[in-house]
């Protein structure tokens, strides 16, 4: 039977993992909300800020995979207290990838402070902000180990999906009306595909939260609404349109 003193440090370790999780959420948040913020304003100095701390979270996720390889080569742990370390490992990648993703936005922003404003800008920022409470929500539902939460972010994932298919259209429509703006529509479309993107990697930490409170993940499929791979623009097509629209106007 393990000593007292063991069980102490066992829990110390397990609360230390805990805790540089959500450190880990708190940052990769607040540097997609960055990115967002310099997107808007083109503020290359932002975005340069952005870039250089992406380093904080890869070390972040450095020191949870060190911990985690310590904790389970010595304490041997067991039920939740496995899961609760397998859960670290694979929510630390995560929220790294939302970090990688947050910083290639800002270096989108670089680029776009160069060319002209183009493009549903709006639509994209709102994106960012809707992405970012993904991220916001499912750490705290880490935190507060809430099932209830956690499924909630998951099935958002299919509204930060349909919005990413909606605004690859009309990038794809302002392209073709406005050959001048591809270089700046071109950039937009990658900061779109980084934001579904880090809401694909929110949905993953809600299934493993999932996992850490119940032993199991989600048991029906995630609803995927990323038709962009299916998306076709037609000349004389305008920002906005739905698909058939083109087809419905007069004159």
């Amino acid at each position: 039977m393990p000593s007292g003193h063991t069980v102490v440090a066992f829990d110390t370790e397990l609360a230390t993992l805990h805790r540089k999780i959500a450190e880990m959420g708190g940052l990769a948040e607040e540097q997609l909300m960055r990115a967002m913020e310099a997107l808007v304003s083109r503020d290359e100095n932002l975005a340069g800020s952005i870039i250089a701390r992406d380093t904080e979270i890869d070390r972040g996720e450095a020191e949870v995979e060190a911990l985690a390889v310590r904790v389970l080569a010595l304490r041997q742990p067991m039920a939740k207290d496995l899961r609760q370390v397998i859960a670290a490992l694979k929510i630390s990648t995560n929220l790294e990838r939302v970090g990688d993703f947050a910083s290639n936005c800002a270096k989108r922003v670089m680029a776009l402070s160069q060319v002209p404003p183009a493009g549903p800008m709006k639509s994209l920022n709102r994106m960012g902000i809707t992405t970012a409470g993904m991220v916001h929500d499912v750490v705290k539902a880490y935190v507060d180990e809430d099932y209830d939460l956690a499924m909630a972010v998951r099935d958002r994932d299919a509204e930060v999906d349909a919005v990413y298919t909606s605004l690859f259209r009309e990038l794809l429509t302002y392209m073709m009306e406005s050959p001048q703006q591809i270089t700046a529509c071109t950039h937009l479309m990658f900061i779109a595909k980084n934001l579904e993107r880090i809401g694909d990697h929110a949905t993953n930490v809600a299934e493993t939260v999932c996992f850490l409170v119940r032993g199991r993940l989600p048991g029906e499929e995630r609803l995927k609404e990323d038709l962009s791979s299916f998306t076709v623009v037609n000349p004389g097509d305008r920002p906005g349109d739905r698909p058939g629209d083109r087809n419905d106007r007069v004159g």
